[in-house]
C-alpha cells in the first residue's frame, strides 16, 4: 500500500460539499462506494467528466484496490482507495494526473462520510488539494468555487443513483 499523500504538517486547500437523501446510510453507503464513475462524474465545465476506469486490482469494499480513472478529455489519475470504514466512510488519494492538476497539485485526498440524518442520511464529501510549491493561491483562489460546482453537481448524480436504486427510503435490514 502506498504511503499517505497528505501529513499533519500539510498546508492544503479542502473543499467540502453535503447532501441529505431519505437513504438509509446502510444503503446510501452500499450504493455509494462502488458507484459507476462515468454515470456520477460529467463534464461540468471548465472539466472534463469520467469516461471509464482502467485497471482496477479489486473490488472497491477495503482499503487498497487501486484503478486510473480515465476523463473524456484523453487524461487519467492514479487513484487508491486508502480507508474504508463499512456503512460509515471511504477515502481514497489521487495522484499521477496527466491533465492540468498535474501542474497545481501533488495530489488529492478524497473522503465521502455517510452519516444518520433523522429518517435519512447526510453524505459529506471532502476533496483535500496537496498544492504545488506557489500554487496553493490559485487552488484556493480561482480554482475553488469551479471544483465546488463540479462536486455539488457529481453529489447530486450519486444521490440521484442512490435514491433511484432504493426508491428513496430505507431498505429493511434488520438491527444494526
Amino acid at each position: 500500500m502506498t504511503s499517505l499523500l497528505i501529513g499533519p504538517a500539510d498546508r492544503t486547500v479542502v473543499i467540502t460539499v453535503q447532501q441529505r437523501t431519505r437513504t438509509s446510510p446502510r444503503d446510501a453507503f452500499r450504493i455509494l462506494a462502488p458507484i459507476d464513475l462515468p454515470t456520477v462524474f460529467r463534464p461540468v465545465a471548465p472539466f472534463p467528466g469520467v469516461s471509464g476506469v482502467k485497471n482496477q486490482t479489486g473490488a472497491w469494499d477495503h482499503a487498497g484496490p487501486r484503478r486510473n480513472p480515465q476523463f473524456d478529455d484523453g487524461s487519467q489519475v492514479d487513484e487508491e482507495l486508502t480507508e474504508y470504514v463499512p456503512d460509515s466512510s471511504f477515502a481514497y488519494q489521487l495522484t499521477g494526473f496527466t491533465n492540468v492538476l498535474s501542474r497545481l497539485a501533488a495530489g488529492v485526498r478524497g473522503e465521502f462520510n455517510v452519516n444518520p440524518d433523522g429518517d435519512g442520511t447526510l453524505i459529506r464529501w471532502t476533496y483535500e488539494f496537496k498544492a504545488l510549491p506557489g500554487r496553493r493561491w490559485i487552488l484556493a483562489g480561482p480554482f475553488a468555487p469551479l471544483w465546488r460546482r463540479y462536486m455539488v453537481a457529481a453529489l447530486d448524480r450519486c444521490v440521484h443513483v442512490i435514491e433511484t436504486e432504493t426508491g428513496g427510503k430505507e431498505t429493511p435490514h434488520g438491527p444494526g
